[in-house]
């Protein structure tokens, strides 16, 4: 073997006189020597040049140029992904099943869209070709017309006599409309910035319901359960096969005596396997000492308000002072009256304490969180402000107690709407009673996993306000309530919140946005359509700070959904019927943690103990097998059938027709967000934007 030099001993050697050396052996070095001469000399700065050589910058750049292509790759994966489903359920129509329009205000308005549709695709053909003939009229500002003299031919001519058309009368309407629109949409977003001050407001001055004192007076063992007052507990249902085990058990561990305390159960289904099974559950939990009642009408008059106002009408009504009432998918927790109760106490004009709602599947797909935005921005902000500042705002339906004189002053449950919820909050509030929204306390349940029943919700939910607005303008206008409070309840609690919102932002962003891309005579101003827009969509997200990543998204689904808001909105407002239509919400049955914990632990039980005792007479046995058939039939998986909405998809083409005449007058910030909101009605459409994602 050949002798080999020992460089490093030697370079050590050299620099013996220049302080302490440092020496590194190494077989094949491949790295930068930098002698040290001070304490202070390691701590130089160091030029960035000598940190980088050739093959460092390559590899980076190499590095770079993969993360550009797999970005690349993945918006290819995405877009392929997307045009394949439409293919899929569009063109080849596999495992979809088209939105049916059972009234005729339903194919009327896809008729007056697709006749828009049509004029925007003729109109976009005329400008192209006028467009590459370098008849570029459309970029003077003062819109300069030909003479006669100029005209080059009969197309010419019309695309002239169309010119002339658009800026002496369709502009102007198109202008003044959208002038309107702007009005509305300042009004409605001061309305919501003041509804964030005022949140802010209760936030830094830490403002909240207060209880006085011990109510229930414990310290007293001997007569603790004479303190507390006897309550009702509610809890309507209908064909709720998913969820009726959730609630019943929930509502029935509630952390109250037992004699002050009473459970109904009003089942309104009309499947008898639905009625066995609720039937069952509702006899297991009497059968452990709770005081717990099952009630069905025959004949299902009014939906949910007809059986609330059935189950008021029984004898032993009278005996409680106090209702609490929980829709199928509700699972309060066991001290929710603890929490709530007390607030009536020395407090007689109260009538209604309202929890808030909290969510077991909200980030089950990107439609329930995009729900849960808008819940917790209402919860957070609209009910808690209100309810600190005017003592009013919207019964939710459920998860509140109700003082039951409130309730029978303000003639009762009625039949007239279809938010009797809404119906019987003004009412109350017209007599002159209190509301009081605990924002701390909340009660789990569910919100639609799928478009088809968020849309039918939905429909309710803007119909309803509308339709019960014609009803009760006479008895406010009437009412002794003072002016600034019959001004809040006409203009902003109906006509600002449930009318102009859901008008102004399908007119002014479905609407009249398409339609100034093929009339650039009438403009938008740009903080409009984009700053204005983006800072009330930040402050809707602002309650639920987890949900920012999906601030994009949330702002094109809420102008998709404005179709259906203002469809809701017209047929209530002018009584169509559709508004009287009551569609239940369809659940999932989805449980908190600790349900699961608790309902792994009965099993386990179960498995323990004997199912089945000997004595056991024939009709037990037959009974526990039909009920163990209901359960097999429960747990059955139904497959999902993908609707194809045609109102939206329509809509889509229109946006997507218009982003591409904005490209021919150069309007960059139009195209995007006409693209970006057209592709946004596509997926609605087509169905997707209910898709699982976790």
């Amino acid at each position: 073997m050949a002798p080999r030099l020992n460089l490093f001993d030697w370079w050590g050697k050299e620099a013996a006189g220049k302080g302490t050396p440092v020496i590194v052996k190494m077989e094949n070095p491949d790295f930068s020597i930098v002698e040290i001469d001070g304490p202070d000399a390691a701590f130089k700065p160091v030029e960035k040049s000598r940190l980088k050589n050739a093959k460092q910058v390559r590899w980076i750049l190499l590095l770079k140029a993969n993360r550009a292509v797999g970005c690349v790759a993945w918006l290819a994966t995405i877009l392929w992904a997307l045009l394949g489903t439409i293919k899929r359920r569009l063109i080849l129509r596999e495992g979809v099943a088209l939105a049916s329009e059972k009234l005729g205000r339903g194919r009327l308005m896809l008729k007056i869209i697709k006749a828009l549709l049509m004029i925007s695709l003729a109109v976009l053909g005329f400008e192209v070709v006028a467009y590459f003939k370098g008849w570029h009229y459309f970029e003077n500002p003062n819109l300069y017309i030909p003479r006669t003299s100029d005209l080059r031919g009969f197309f010419h001519l019309v695309y002239v006599a169309w010119l002339e058309l658009r800026g002496q009368y369709i502009a102007p309407f198109v202008q003044s409309l959208s002038t309107f629109c702007v009005v509305l949409f300042i009004i409605q977003s001061l309305d919501r910035l003041i509804l964030c001050l005022g949140c802010l407001y209760i936030k830094m001055k830490k403002i909240k319901p207060q209880v006085n004192g011990d109510p229930f007076r414990l310290d007293d063992p001997e007569g603790a359960h004479c303190n507390y007052p006897m309550v009702l507990v509610q809890i309507p249902m209908c064909n709720e096969r998913e969820v009726y085990e959730l609630s019943i058990s929930a509502v029935c561990q509630l952390d109250w005596p037992k004699e002050r305390l009473l459970i109904q159960v009003l089942d309104d289904s009309n499947d008898e396997s639905i009625q066995w099974l609720i039937k069952a559950e509702v006899s297991k939990w009497s059968q452990k000492g709770i005081n717990i009642v099952y009630r069905h009408r025959l004949v299902r008059t009014g939906y949910k308000a007809g059986n609330l106002k059935s189950a008021m009408s029984c004898d032993y009504v009278k005996d409680y002072e106090f209702v609490a009432i929980f829709d199928a998918d509700f699972q309060p927790t066991p001290d929710f009256l603890k929490q709530t109760v007390p607030h009536f106490k020395d407090n007689p004009e109260l009538g209604l304490v309202q929890a808030r709602w909290a969510f077991v599947n909200k980030d089950e797909n990107l439609l329930t969180r995009l729900q849960n935005i808008n819940l917790c921005f209402h919860f957070e902000v609209e009910q808690q402000v209100n309810g600190v500042f005017l003592n009013f705002f919207g019964f939710n339906g459920t998860a509140g107690v109700w003082r039951i004189k409130a309730l029978e002053d303000s003639g009762g449950w009625l039949e007239r709407t279809t938010v009797e919820d809404m119906d019987i909050a003004v009412r109350a509030h017209l007599n002159g009673w209190k509301f009081i929204f605990l924002n701390d306390v909340k009660v789990l349940c569910e919100v639609p996993e799928s478009f088809e029943a968020y849309r039918k919700q939905q429909h309710r939910w803007h119909s309803g306000p509308m339709q019960l607005f014609r009803l009760c303008l006479p008895a406010v206008i009437k009412s002794k309530i003072s002016i600034w409070k019959k001004a809040n309840l006409i203009f902003l609690f109906f006509l600002l919140r449930k009318l102009i919102l859901p008008f102004y932002s399908f007119t002014l962003f479905c609407i009249v946005l398409p339609l100034m891309m093929f009339i650039p005579e009438a403009e938008l101003p740009m903080w409009v359509l984009c700053y204005v827009p983006a800072l009330m969509t930040f402050l809707n997200i602002l309650p639920a700070p987890k949900s920012i990543p999906f601030l994009a998204p949330y702002l094109l689904f809420e102008n998709t959904m404005s179709v259906t808001k203002f469809n809701a909105m017209i047929s209530g407002l002018f009584q169509l019927g559709s508004s009287y239509e009551w569609i239940v919400t369809k659940k999932a049955g989805r449980s908190s943690e600790s349900d699961l914990l608790a309902a792994a632990d009965r099993d386990m039980k179960a498995l323990i103990q004997p199912q089945i005792s000997r004595g056991a007479s024939e009709n037990d046995l037959s009974d526990l097998s039909l009920l163990k058939e209901q359960k097999e039939h429960t747990l059955k998986p139904v497959k999902k059938i993908n609707k194809i909405y045609r109102k939206e998809l329509a809509l889509a083409f229109l946006l997507l027709t218009a982003a591409a005449r904005s490209l021919l007058s150069a309007h960059g910030l139009h195209f995007y967000f006409l693209l970006f909101q057209g592709i946004s009605f596509v997926l609605v459409g087509l169905d997707l934007i209910g898709e699982q994602i976790s």
